[in-house]
């Protein structure tokens, strides 16, 4: 991580592998369609009405404030992003996941499907263009697919750090890993989904539990399987 120098207008940033790809091509298909603001490094507590050189300086700690450097860690970076509402908007959009805590089993399955409250006057609704949703430890789960977007695939590389990732829907078709490997002497896994809304930038954070538990055992033409709860 570093600081840009702010005497001056800059624009720092981090492609992605298939960014760079299509940056590569040179032919016109690296194309910018969407953009986000946020003011993430921003201290409004240093805002001074009553600066001893006039009114006009009342800003002048935040707007002398460094920079950060991109960086592509998204649960530290964009957090706060700017939206724009309608004027007179006096409640900002939430996001509901109608759930405070998901507890699943191994191999089971749950699908989330958040709602905005306080979006264009309506108290419950789903957003026009949707929702992004990231998990943050995608090993926990077998399948993560999103109902009306662009659908993950179902299995992922094992990988022995944990990595996040994210997929637009309306809603979330989560299934448990099946698997007791990364469990160790653990009992329950834990991690978390953030859910935010593509139309009003507003975000809810799930907690995401894992448990070990297996009720039973059976036998079925040779082969032996598991009961869940």
């Amino acid at each position: 991580m570093g600081y840009l120098d702010n005497s001056s207008i800059t624009v720092d940033a981090i492609l992605t592998k298939r960014g760079r790809e299509l940056l590569a091509r040179n032919d016109g298909s690296f194309n910018i369609t969407q953009f986000a603001l946020g003011d993430d490094e921003i201290d409004y507590t240093l805002f001074n009405e009553n600066h001893p050189n006039g009114s006009q300086f009342s800003g002048e700690a935040i707007e002398n404030m460094p920079l950060l450097e991109a960086f592509p860690d998204e649960s530290n970076i964009m957090i706060h992003k700017l939206i724009t509402l309608p004027r007179g908007t006096s409640k900002l959009p939430i996001i509901s996941a109608n759930v405070s805590k998901i507890t699943l089993t191994i191999g089971s399955n749950y699908t989330l499907s958040p709602t905005t409250m306080n979006l264009n006057g309506l108290v419950n609704q789903s957003e026009a263009s949707g929702y992004s949703a990231t998990i943050a430890d995608r090993r926990l789960l077998a399948a993560f697919q999103s109902v009306g977007g662009g659908t993950s695939a179902t299995q992922r590389p094992y990988t022995s750090v944990a990595v996040s990732e994210t997929i637009i829907g309306s809603s979330f078709n989560l299934t448990a890993i099946n698997s007791t490997s990364l469990f160790g002497t653990n009992t329950k896994l834990l991690t978390t989904i953030t859910i935010e809304g593509r139309d009003s930038g507003a975000r809810v954070t799930v907690p995401l539990e894992i448990s070990k538990e297996v009720i039973a055992n059976k036998a079925t033409s040779g082969e032996t399987g598991i009961t869940l709860r």
